[in-house]
């Protein structure tokens, strides 16, 4: 081997142990909250609904989670159910989690349970069918709903969590529902604190199914 050759050959070894090993890719959770005005935030500013809320509080809690609002104002079970292929088809990657929260508009029309108990168990299988993890947000009936309705309405979230072996939160508006300060003038919908509220309650859960993914 000629001079040339040799300081060719140690030139190479210099660069190659001078360049840094590539770093492996960091990518961070994807969460899709795939729900109604709840969860599109319905009557508060861009910024403070419930997707972003969430996706600061799990940053403060060290969790660099990206939250996709998928919510939609109005949006029965039925609505969902349409929608939720074509919504995870638009998705630049599969979700790492969905919060699954539909209900409340089916529970305030007095919709037939077992058509949201069906909805909702179609939703379930079909993120079940794309290895998606689900976190279940139950919804309650109104107190001044026919009680038997109300009975049949709120024993669909945990029956189909317990038959799909997914984690549920029993009620995606507890501590916000009927509460002072905690609703907008039309009693339905959350206030800024009360969307907050809803985010300290779910957060661990969120944090938890994320974490066992």
């Amino acid at each position: 081997m000629n001079r040339r050759s040799i300081a060719a050959a140690l030139l190479s070894m210099m660069l190659i142990g001078a360049s840094p090993p590539a770093a492996p890719s960091e990518q961070r959770p994807l969460v899709l909250a795939f729900g109604d005005s709840l969860t599109a935030g319905y009557g508060l500013e861009q910024g403070l609904g419930f997707a972003p809320q969430l996706q600061a509080t799990l940053r403060r809690h060290g969790l660099k989670a990206e939250v996709v609002d998928g919510g939609v104002s109005g949006d029965t079970t039925a609505a969902g159910r349409a929608r939720l292929g074509w919504t995870l088809d638009g998705m630049a990657r599969k979700p790492d989690l969905v919060i699954l929260e539909l209900g409340a508009n089916d529970m305030l029309r007095a919709l037939d349970p077992s058509l949201t108990e069906a909805n909702l168990d179609s939703m379930l299988a079909e993120l079940g069918r794309r290895q998606i993890p689900v976190l279940l947000a139950g919804m309650r009936g109104a107190p001044n709903m026919d009680p038997a309705f109300v009975t049949q309405f709120e024993a669909i979230y945990p029956r189909l969590a317990a038959t799909h072996d997914t984690p549920i939160y029993p009620f995606f508006l507890d501590g916000v529902a009927a509460q002072p300060g905690m609703q907008l003038p039309d009693g339905m919908h959350p206030t800024f604190e009360g969307v907050k509220r809803i985010v300290t309650g779910i957060a661990p859960a969120v944090k938890q199914a994320l974490g066992s993914r």
